[in-house]
C-alpha cells in the first residue's frame, strides 16, 4: 500500500462511529464474525445486514442497507464481487460515506459509480488488519 492509501483509510478509521456490514455472518467460526467482533471492541458501532439473522453480535440485525435506520458512516462489504453491485447501489441511496470491500474483494465498476457518487471506497483491504497497522502500530516482540 502507498502512503496515500494508507492515509485515506486511517481518515476513515478516524471519523467513522458506523459500520454497516453487509454479508456478517451470525457464526463465531467465520471470519466476518471476527472482524467485526475486533472493530466492535474497538468502539465502532456495528450494525449486521444479513436477512438470515435477527441478531449478531447482540445488535439487531437488518434484511438490507435500506432499513437500517440511522445514518451509517461505512459500507464494509462480506460479499462475493458479483454481489457488490446492488450494495454499492443501497450505500449511495443511504447517503453512507464509505464502501470498505474486504480482501479479496473487488469491483471496478461498483466502485467507480461509489466514487463519482461522491463516496469513499477501499477494495481488497481487512478492515480489522488495517485497523492494527494503521491504529494500533505493530506489537514488540517479547523472546
Amino acid at each position: 500500500m502507498n502512503n496515500d492509501h494508507d492515509k485515506t483509510m486511517k481518515d476513515i478509521l478516524v471519523s467513522t462511529k458506523t459500520i454497516a456490514s453487509v454479508g456478517l455472518s451470525s457464526n463465531p467460526q467465520k471470519e466476518s464474525y471476527g472482524i467485526a467482533a475486533y472493530l466492535k471492541e474497538q468502539g465502532y458501532r456495528i450494525i449486521p445486514v444479513n436477512p438470515t439473522a435477527d441478531e449478531i453480535l447482540g445488535e439487531k440485525s437488518y434484511p438490507d442497507l435500506s432499513s437500517i435506520p440511522e445514518t451509517v458512516d461505512v459500507v464494509q462489504v462480506f460479499r462475493k464481487p458479483e454481489d457488490v453491485p446492488p450494495v454499492v447501489d443501497e450505500a449511495i441511496k443511504i447517503g453512507a460515506k464509505v464502501v470498505w470491500m474486504q480482501e479479496g474483494i473487488r469491483h471496478e465498476e461498483a466502485a467507480q459509480k461509489a466514487r463519482e457518487a461522491g463516496l469513499k471506497v477501499v477494495m481488497d483491504a481487512c478492515m480489522r488488519a488495517t485497523h492494527r497497522r494503521l491504529m494500533i502500530g505493530p506489537k514488540p516482540i517479547v523472546l
